[in-house]
């Protein structure tokens, strides 16, 4: 499409750095042997009862007054109901009509066509707090998948964009900002190789100031 244009929102994920997992005292270690931090609350158990931990809620809004966000009196968790083969409970404890953080802007600088920096503003909708699912294991299991269910509650901040961005520099100098943001104050270790920090990517491609298209998402981006 010669005159078309994409249209493009992230959905950043930043696991944020606590000793604990979002809803019970399961300790967080990369790299440790599977499924041996894991307990009746994030395995499901019934009868076990979720307490949210109180650094994530305060990294949250961290972020929040580092990006001028309006931070929320009170804020509600919802069941977010999709099936995973590394989701015990079925569901995702999550947030969306009322999160800890809504609103707030990201600003950044992309190299215009001469060459010279150009200020661009992208802004938030809003962040929201909820667990990470676990992770499935392919390459010991042949033609079968393994559950490792030590990743399944980590606290995982989703930093949701507009579709404020028109081109790939932009989406990329965003990233990178960001990036450095949450690592900066401390919330995240900004590790991408290990899935500490990664993105979804939302691109519907319109002709010019058209409505927009189909959207088309790109899942689990941990590179810039």
């Amino acid at each position: 499409m010669a005159d078309g244009e994409a249209v493009i929102g992230l959905e950043v994920h930043a696991h944020l750095k606590t000793r604990t997992k979002m809803f019970c005292r399961c300790e967080l270690e990369y790299g440790a042997g599977e499924n041996t931090r894991t307990c009746p609350v994030c395995l499901a158990h019934p009868g076990a009862l979720p307490v949210p931990n109180a650094l994530a809620i305060e990294h949250t809004i961290k972020l929040g007054l580092a990006l001028g966000c309006e931070i929320s009196s009170h804020a509600i968790f919802a069941r977010k109901n999709y099936f995973y083969p590394d989701l015990p409970k079925g569901y995702q404890i999550s947030q969306y009509e009322t999160p800890v953080v809504q609103g707030g802007v990201v600003e950044f600088f992309v190299d215009g066509p001469q060459g010279e920096r150009v200020r661009h503003k992208v802004n938030l909708t809003r962040a929201h707090l909820e667990e990470d699912a676990g992770k499935s294991l392919h390459e010991d299991y042949q033609g079968q998948t393994g559950i490792d269910l030590n990743r399944a509650g980590t606290p995982l901040l989703e930093i949701v964009t507009e579709p404020d961005m028109r081109s790939s520099r932009e989406a990329v100098e965003y990233a990178k900002t960001l990036h450095q943001i949450v690592t900066w104050i401390g919330i995240c270790d900004g590790n991408m190789q290990e899935g500490s920090c990664r993105c979804d990517a939302n691109v519907p491609v319109r002709r010019a100031r058209a409505p927009f298209g189909t959207r088309r998402t790109i899942t689990n981006r941990r590179s810039f």
